[in-house]
């Protein structure tokens, strides 16, 4: 299932607003840090790159649309898979690294 600029487009308003609500929690929320969290993202041959602010975050492979980490900028980082654009409020991605929301 390729990527769609929708459910990207999605994928990058969840994260956005999870981190800025992280922020809040944090007690963080200051102009800055919250600019910092602005998420952009740069299409690349087999990967969408998702930053938030001026740092790599995730990569989406983009003939399946499945999310991982990144262990270096471009690098993708297989052991840390976030599902696919479909499952995306599965997952909490307000911190550094998201997980899966427990449903009881």
């Amino acid at each position: 299932m390729e990527i769609t600029k929708d459910r990207l487009d999605a994928f990058c308003k969840l994260l956005e607003k999870q981190q800025i609500e992280q922020l809040v929690k944090d007690d963080l929320a200051c102009e800055a840090n919250i600019i910092d969290r602005k998420v952009t993202t740069k299409p690349g041959k087999k990967y969408t790159k998702v930053d938030i602010g001026r740092s790599g975050a995730y990569m989406i492979v983009d003939e399946t649309s499945k999310i991982f980490g990144i262990s270096a900028y471009g690098v993708i980082h297989r052991g840390h898979y976030y599902g696919t654009l479909d499952t995306i409020n599965d997952y909490y991605w307000g911190n550094f690294g998201a997980y899966k929301i427990k449903t009881s």
